[in-house]
């Protein structure tokens, strides 16, 4: 099983560098994703963080009609059936985090989604984690998940 972070969903419905990428590995797989309302709640923020920055500097974020476009076409995804919510006991996900935070964060530096995710994963059972973030693809690293990207 993969489990992605949310730069790689971002990748997949926000026009970035690594959307080609992003697009071929799920192109590639022949069954739905698990995902958690953690990983849509965060994209969802971080996307109308976006929109916000855009309108008070035109320079960052990105504008009010890509946000949009970006929430329309990954609602369109769950709705048909690309995405399929996995059953989360967050209590135990919360343990495992603690553990992760304690094990890495004085060495790594790691912030608390990056961590909330990775242990999702572990707690999921998933044995792939699609990441292009490079500080939560050391983290996924040393707790034995593989990283292809």
């Amino acid at each position: 099983m993969s489990y992605l972070d949310t730069s790689f969903l971002c990748a997949l419905y926000v026009p970035q560098s690594t959307s080609g990428r992003a697009i071929a590995i799920i192109e590639s797989m022949s069954v739905s994703l698990e995902t958690t309302s953690l990983l849509f709640f965060e994209f969802r923020q971080s996307v109308h963080f976006q929109a916000f920055r855009h309108v008070k500097d035109r320079s960052q974020g990105y504008p009010l009609g890509v946000a949009q476009a970006a929430l329309a076409a990954l609602q369109a995804d769950v709705k048909v059936g690309l995405y399929c919510h996995a059953a989360v006991d967050w209590a135990d996900v919360h343990q495992i985090a603690e553990r992760l935070a304690f094990q890495h964060t004085l060495q790594g530096g790691h912030r608390s989604f990056d961590i909330l995710h990775v242990a999702t994963a572990l707690h999921l059972g998933a044995s792939e984690f699609l990441t292009f973030d490079v500080s939560q693809k050391k983290l996924a690293q040393a707790e034995g998940l593989a990283v292809p990207l």
